[in-house]
């Protein structure tokens, strides 16, 4: 299975591939990046969701991958993870209480909890998705990680008498 396309920034800095210029212009050229100057939250997010919109977009942009294009998927991130919080605290106020008398109430109990449970694990899943795309887990920072350009090694003394 053939690679990713790498940006050519990236593939530069880790100096493993040499270019010509025109090759190197070329690529540069035909690379679309998107703007990132009219970032917003969306309508649709509450006032807490949007301050927190702002916070990760601003932390976001620092690293330089939030473009205009990745304001939905913040959204969605956002949007999940409140639901998923929502549903969390409605999980942790159900008190199973056993009664010979209360039987029904039990077995609604049990009902709404594993409704309840689904959704959230189906919100969690929904978050971790988003979570990925927006490089807000370790494991997709670690895959965004520039790396350094490499240094001049100095030069060998020795190498002159060879």
């Amino acid at each position: 299975m053939a690679r990713p396309r790498e940006p050519i920034e990236l593939i530069v800095k880790k100096g493993r591939k040499h270019l010509t210029k025109a090759e190197y212009n070329e690529r540069q050229n035909a690379e679309v990046k998107a703007p990132s100057d009219n970032i917003k939250p969306p309508a649709f997010l509450s006032k807490k969701e949007c301050e927190k919109f702002e916070e990760i977009a601003n932390q976001l942009i620092e690293l330089g991958i939030m473009s205009n294009l990745d304001c939905d998927a913040l959204a969605r991130y956002l949007k999940a993870e409140t639901e998923y919080i929502k549903i969390t605290k409605q999980i942790q106020k159900i008190r199973f209480t056993s009664n010979k008398e209360n039987d029904e109430q039990l077995a609604e109990q049990y009902t709404k909890y594993n409704a309840l449970s689904k959704m959230q694990i189906r919100l969690m899943k929904a978050c971790n998705e988003n979570a990925r795309e927006l490089g807000l887990t370790i494991s997709s920072r670690c895959r965004l990680v520039i790396p350094k350009e490499k240094e001049d090694k100095p030069e060998n003394k020795f190498m002159k008498h060879a």
